[in-house]
């Protein structure tokens, strides 16, 4: 067996998976190295993909070449485009998915590349050579070396699992925690910390009692994340549900608290601030008299159901008489309860924006290593890393996105510049930029850069090529076709002001009231545009109707983007600067930023410590 790669990835969840992909199809020889060959992509938690801003992800790591998009659609049993009623801005698709499909697809595709070679086994320590990581050893001794090493560790580090008063070491429910490389890291230099995350308990199907609850289908006319043609909107759909806890729910729940490990200082970790668990829920949220809960399907053909909302680590008696109060769980039976889980994380601020760690060269770090929770927040990290890692090996320049140009290159710089006490998750309200950065445009983003790094294909290319031209021929044929009061007639709604005149389509469109569907039964609209397909219409749509915000944040964007163009160098001494604050100085040093527009989103600098670094560097 092969010893020396370009690059070794650690853990095989969104993280690995995707630096895995991302790495080898750039031409990388890469050495995937997993605990266990069983779980690669396995979905620790939730079975979706997707939701608010975490769709918009999505939607960009398959714009970039990454596969998250794809294997969602193989693998999805609902599709919905949730926020219709909102801007377009706040459109983001969601996907419940087949968990173990899910887990099939990712490992076929990363078989299917012959740049990829695997190894089962924990990793117990990097191989470091002058602040320089040149591979890992594992627990059977094996010694593997390489150019970079992307860690990619998940809740698996020093991972405590927690019941009630019952813990033990794991980093999933059945799986051994790893041990070692923290305590190595540690030496080397870096802060690390303590963070806890939740999941629900799982059960079985066949003891719900569906009639008691809210059905929740999917979208008619499903959509889908990925933008190739590899894959194709769902025809059938598995529908979830919707039901409440109660007053009586909580007593028991509140019970518990004397034996819940959040509550008697079992657990020092924190969690996650907006995916509570139900403790957190009927503790802090004490005037509400229930919460959803949603009922979701573990996939096509299992009984197995994801109780959504109920996330635990309460004792599993408790859990369970608790569940069975519920409307339609009277009779539940429990597959497994649910649990927290205590994990090592290191403070992001110890990286650059390559995903790259500062006190270690070669050394990337990507997912919940870096204090993030998500599937979509873990992978896009994945991608990044694996993308910096194999253009470090070919000697190229490192690839960076920055705030105005995906939910990607936001996450990255909150996470580089403010670091994070909680498990960061993304939300639309993070993006300053979020009406350019919306999930139908992703590939007119990303997709040209993907191409120039080598990781999206020239198919995708000519895909996202041909798809503008249809969307700019729709918007010129839309700009000089006049419609009628009387065309308009049918489907003008009561609340919007008539037409007296001939009016232009595309002035029409400004109508927040009036979409392009309206048009379309316009017969000599219709027949011009109705063989467009649907993301060319859409494409166009938007492009009118946003145009005036869509400008005016890409030109403030513009004025925000000068201040990256001005770098600062390496180890400058922000101590020697007396007429900026002094927390201005511990931070900067700190953090060591980059860039001018780098040091302008660090926590603790203001306005008027920018404006003194501008005239100290002569702009």
């Amino acid at each position: 067996m092969t010893t020396r790669y370009d690059v070794i990835v650690v853990g095989a969840g969104h993280a690995g998976c995707e630096a895995t992909h991302a790495a080898a199809t750039m031409g990388c020889s890469v050495l995937l190295v997993t605990m266990n060959m069983e779980t690669i992509a396995k979905m620790s938690c939730n079975p979706a993909m997707g939701g608010v801003a975490k769709g918009q992800i999505v939607r960009e790591i398959d714009a970039l070449g990454g596969m998250s998009g794809i294997i969602t659609d193989k693998t999805m049993i609902q599709f919905r485009m949730l926020n219709r009623s909102k801007g377009v801005a706040m459109w983001s698709p969601r996907a419940q998915s087949d968990r173990w499909r899910f887990a099939v697809e990712w490992r076929l595709a990363l078989e299917g590349n012959p740049n990829v070679d695997f190894f089962q086994d924990s990793v117990k320590s990097l191989i470091i050579d002058n602040q320089l990581v040149r591979g890992v050893i594992t627990t059977m001794g094996m010694v593997f070396e390489a150019e970079t090493v992307v860690l990619t560790t998940g809740t698996f580090l020093n991972g405590l699992i927690h019941i009630g008063r019952k813990n033990f070491g794991g980093g999933r429910m059945g799986e051994h925690a790893s041990g070692g490389i923290t305590e190595q890291l540690v030496d080397a230099g870096f802060t690390t910390g303590r963070m806890k995350t939740g999941t629900p308990p799982r059960v079985d199907g066949r003891s719900l009692d569906y009639s008691k609850m809210e059905e929740q289908p999917g979208d008619d006319g499903p959509f889908k994340f990925s933008y190739s043609s590899v894959t194709q909107p769902l025809s059938t759909q598995r529908s979830c549900y919707i039901t409440h806890t109660n007053e009586a729910v909580h007593d028991v729940l509140r019970e518990g608290f004397i034996d819940s490990p959040m509550y008697n200082g079992s657990i020092t970790g924190l969690g996650p601030r907006y995916c509570p668990s139900i403790e957190d829920k009927i503790n802090r949220f004490a005037e509400r008299n229930r919460h959803q809960i949603f009922v979701e399907p573990e996939g096509w053909n299992t009984v197995e159901v994801y109780v959504n909302g109920f996330s635990t680590s309460l004792p599993d008696d408790v859990q369970l008489r608790a569940l069975r109060l519920i409307p339609g769980f009277e009779n539940a039976k429990i597959f497994r309860p649910g649990y927290a889980i205590e994990y090592d994380f290191f403070q992001p601020t110890q990286l650059n924006n390559t995903l790259e760690t500062k006190p270690l060269r070669g050394l990337y770090f990507a997912g919940q290593i870096n204090g993030t929770t998500g599937y979509e927040e873990a992978a896009c990290q994945g991608l990044m890393a694996g993308i910096n890692a194999a253009l470090r090996v070919q000697g190229k320049d490192c690839f960076v996105l920055g705030r105005h140009e995906a939910y990607i290159g936001v996450l990255i710089d909150d996470l580089i510049n403010k670091g994070t006490e909680e498990p960061y998750r993304m939300f639309t309200s993070r993006a300053e930029y979020r009406i350019s950065l919306r999930q139908d445009n992703a590939d007119e983003r990303l997709t040209p850069k993907a191409f120039e790094i080598g990781l999206a294909s020239q198919g995708r290319l000519d895909a996202l090529h041909q798809i503008n031209q249809e969307a700019d021929e729709i918007i010129d044929f839309l700009s000089k076709t006049n419609i009628t009061p009387k065309e308009v007639t049918d489907f003008l709604p009561a609340d919007v002001a008539a037409i007296s005149e001939k009016q232009r389509a595309n002035k029409l469109l400004l109508r927040p009231q009036i979409e392009l569907d309206h048009l379309l039964a316009i017969p000599h609209i219709g027949e011009a545009l109705s063989s467009y397909p649907l993301l060319a219409r859409e494409r166009a749509s938007i492009s009118i109707k946003y145009k005036t915000y869509i400008d005016k944040e890409i030109e403030l964007a513009d004025k925000m983007h000068r201040l990256e163009d001005i770098m600062i160098p390496a180890n400058f001494d922000y101590m020697k600067l007396n007429s900026i604050s002094m927390e201005a100085r511990e931070k900067l040093t700190k953090i060591q930023p980059q860039t001018l527009g780098q040091a302008s989103r660090i926590s603790g600098v203001n306005p008027a410590d920018i404006q003194v670094l501008l005239v100290y560097f002569g702009r």
